[in-house]
């Protein structure tokens, strides 16, 4: 029974003194087939550890349904940890920030107007006491108390960057300690005086996040901290990437020079990320400081670090290892370990498939019936008051005429709306974006509107964590406000419905005339299934959209950048005809896309 202890400024592990060496890998970011191959090479680099955080959102999707399976099968991820000798970290924290949609917080929180986040809200007490109801059991024979591999448990995240409710951590604590959660409890904040002070529990170890500054932080921590052991427990060894901004990289050299001066102080480290992985689906999410200042995440995960995106070791995986071989004294040979669990597995690859023709066409305009129920309301509510979490939401009402022209205002629009009069569109709404403005005049036998709105991803992160979705107030036509208003929840799981019709030559060939959003369909065929690698799908001459293979949501993409391509994790093909769907909001300039073997992430 390995039980983790501190015991003056060390850690005690089986009795004997420890460093704790972890890297944070992901589960709900990486497909089930692949977890055993990163946790391996996470050993292969000289880690004893590894971390995950937990997504709320993910594993209570509706309140009261839950979801463990797929990807969501932590238990599992957890126990092949262990099978590979590794220790592990988890943080099943209600929020986890993690640049996650919400942070972790299931969407349907936000249906309750009253409801307060993060904090000693009743109901949103209730609701994390019925999530841990089912969540922390299912932890409990995991514990290493139990004989499991997990040493660790964090009590909340972050919390002094977003609150100051001290009972708010007591009563989390409380809960799990009450639950049978008998080993380690933390907390991690940035090492600064209001979040250490606001996001700490009396008792419990507590440790601090940062990239670079490694004396500094230490020393910050052990003003509130003077004797337990020092632990990073976020080393930021790359970073995440927004849409329309560059791609953030890192030089390896100075992750292993601040990873050698943690190293140096007898501190403990978890790198986050040691595999960041993927935001499949609508599983991204955002950044908003200031009010208007509304940052989506892309749909990569891959945070320049020691594992790229599709698992391949990288220039920060080696530099890493050498520095951590120097302080376990590994011996090394021909680049490798000659200890056997230090050995990487066999490179999974990447192939180019090459070009797929998308030869057939649905219109979402007409055929929202076939993707949804029509849902009739006096004003445009928002996705969650309708029990939506994600994807697109229309909506539509008929204007009577004639009128002048005026501006159409949406009080207001979360994220990104297109509007359509009478099927054509107008132009294009963005949240923050003053200057996008759609004016129109209405004939006087009336007009229909329509307005297809996009989740770009909740907020994670900040002072605006209370982020609705759709249409969240109103919609004028001048200072006119408009009623009577039919609406399709559009979440994007189930496109069976659908009829396809098939391009003609010219409109394969060009981008169409009316512009509005269609589903592309073709068949990439794959003749050998044991030959089958990863690849990514290239998406030159599309604007914006989501794409998917197989019915898997591959998660959005969009000209801006900086990222051009899509992971295409091999266990998602299968041998003989794979479906593959775009779903393209502004028109392409050639219905086709291409398989090919490099990521381009700008």
């Amino acid at each position: 029974m390995a039980i983790l202890m501190v015991q003056g400024s060390q850690f005690i592990l089986d009795g004997k003194p420890v460093q704790i060496l972890s890297g944070a890998i992901h589960y709900f970011r990486v497909v089930p087939e692949y977890w055993e191959d990163r946790l391996l090479k996470l050993k292969a680099c000289g880690f004893n550890t590894v971390e995950t955080y937990v997504p709320w959102n993910m594993h209570e999707p509706q309140p009261g349904e839950y979801c463990f399976e797929g990807m969501a099968d932590v238990e599992q991820f957890i126990r092949l940890a262990g099978d590979a000798g590794l220790h592990v970290i988890v943080r099943p924290s209600p929020y986890i920030c993690a640049e996650w949609e919400f942070g972790g917080l299931p969407s349907w929180l936000l249906a309750d107007d009253h409801l307060r986040l993060r904090c000693s809200d009743s109901a949103f007490l209730a609701h994390v006491d019925r999530y841990y109801d089912v969540l922390l059991p299912k932890l409990k024979p995991l514990l290493s108390t139990s004989g499991g591999p997990i040493i660790a448990l964090q009590i909340e995240n972050e919390y002094g960057s977003f609150g100051n409710d001290a009972s708010y951590l007591q009563y989390l604590r409380d809960g799990m300690v009450r639950r049978g959660m008998d080993v380690l409890l933390f907390t991690s904040d940035g090492p600064t005086d209001h979040m250490l002070q606001a996001g700490s529990v009396s008792g419990h170890l507590a440790t601090v996040n940062f990239g670079s500054g490694t004396e500094w932080a230490f020393a910050k921590l052990r003003e509130y901290q003077a004797e337990e052991p020092l632990m990073c427990m976020e080393f930021w060894n790359g970073w995440f990437d927004h849409w329309g901004e560059s791609h953030h990289t890192r030089e390896a050299e100075d992750v292993a020079k601040v990873l050698e001066e943690m190293l140096e102080a007898g501190a403990s480290v978890n790198f986050y990320m040691f595999h960041g992985g993927t935001n499949f689906a609508f599983y991204n999410g955002a950044n908003c400081q200031q009010k208007d200042q509304y940052e989506p995440t892309i749909t990569s995960y891959d945070y320049d670090s020691l594992l790229s995106e599709s698992g391949e070791p990288t220039a920060k995986f080696y530099a890493v290892r050498e520095v951590l071989s120097r302080y376990r004294g590994f011996e090394k040979q021909d680049g490798y370990c000659e200890k056997r669990d230090l050995v990487l597995p066999e490179p999974k690859g990447t192939a180019s498939y090459g070009r797929v023709e998308l030869a057939q066409r649905a219109s979402l305009l007409q055929q929202l019936d076939a993707l949804a129920v029509k849902i009739q309301r006096t004003n445009p509510e928002p996705m969650e008051k309708l029990g939506q979490d994600y994807g697109f939401i229309s909506y539509q009402t008929r204007i009577s005429g004639p009128r002048e022209r005026q501006e159409l205002v949406v009080q207001e629009v979360r994220d990104r709306a297109l509007v359509f009069v009478d099927g054509l569109l107008q132009g294009v709404l963005e949240r923050g974006n003053v200057a996008a403005t759609v004016s129109f005049e209405v004939p006087a036998e009336g007009a229909e509107l329509l307005i297809l709105v996009e989740n770009m991803g909740r907020i994670n992160y900040g002072p605006y964590l209370r982020d609705p979705k759709g249409i969240t107030e109103g919609v004028r036509h001048g200072f006119q406000f408009l009623y009577d208003w039919t609406i399709h929840c559009l979440p994007m799981t189930d496109l069976s419905g659908l009829s396809y019709a098939v391009l003609s030559e010219l409109e394969s060939s060009a981008r169409t005339v009316k512009e509005e959003p269609f589903f592309y369909r073709g068949s990439l065929h794959m003749e050998d299934v044991s030959d089958i690698k990863d690849t990514f799908l290239r998406l030159d001459g599309w604007t914006k959209g989501v794409a998917f293979v197989n019915g898997f949501n591959l998660g959005r993409y969009w000209n801006i950048g900086p990222q051009q391509t899509l992971y295409v994790p091999a266990p998602l093909l299968r041998q003989g005809e794979n479906e593959i769907i775009i779903f393209e909001l502004h028109g392409t300039e050639d219905a086709a896309v291409m398989f090919v073997d490099q990521p381009d992430l700008g």
